[in-house]
């Protein structure tokens, strides 16, 4: 009822630019969320069913999965392509191999490829085989992944 209230007592103008800052609001909250809801649990369950000790974080306006303080995969949004892709750290050594896999492709921030990480589209980790098999090869190259440097606190 007081909603009604206050919607017939302003005026066309003021009705205007709620709107248009509700809207820009409504717009901002789906950007902030820009991973696949879906895959993210598909991920939590494989990391849960072989007792992983892994923490979500958001990063890269996406989520990633971090394992003894490194990132070990992540979910983003390519906003360029408009694709939701897994962002995988598989290392060097099993990157010639698997980026041969359908819907592997090099992981490129800032116009450059990033060695022995690759992002794969969603119908490459389609069935739960795919999935478990890229997710398989971050668990694998974690423990020789290099930790990222912690920036120190701001005084």
């Amino acid at each position: 009822m007081a909603s009604k209230q206050l919607i017939t007592h302003t005026n066309n103008s003021s009705l205007n630019k709620l709107t248009a800052l509700l809207t820009h609001h409504s717009l901002n909250s789906l950007h902030s969320m820009a991973y696949d809801e879906y895959m993210a649990d598909r991920i939590k369950h494989f990391f849960d069913d072989r007792h992983v000790v892994y923490s979500p974080k958001r990063m890269f306006g996406g989520l990633c999965f971090m394992i003894d303080d490194k990132m070990c995969c992540g979910l983003i949004t390519i906003k360029k392509k408009g694709v939701n892709v897994l962002m995988a750290r598989i290392g060097e050594v099993a990157y010639e191999e698997a980026i041969l896999k359908e819907g592997a492709m090099p992981m490129d921030f800032a116009g450059r490829p990033m060695r022995g990480y690759a992002f794969v589209k969603f119908e490459g980790i389609d069935s739960d085989d795919d999935l478990e098999y890229w997710l398989q090869l971050c668990l694998d190259f974690n423990p020789l992944a290099k930790s990222s440097k912690k920036k120190a606190p701001k005084k």
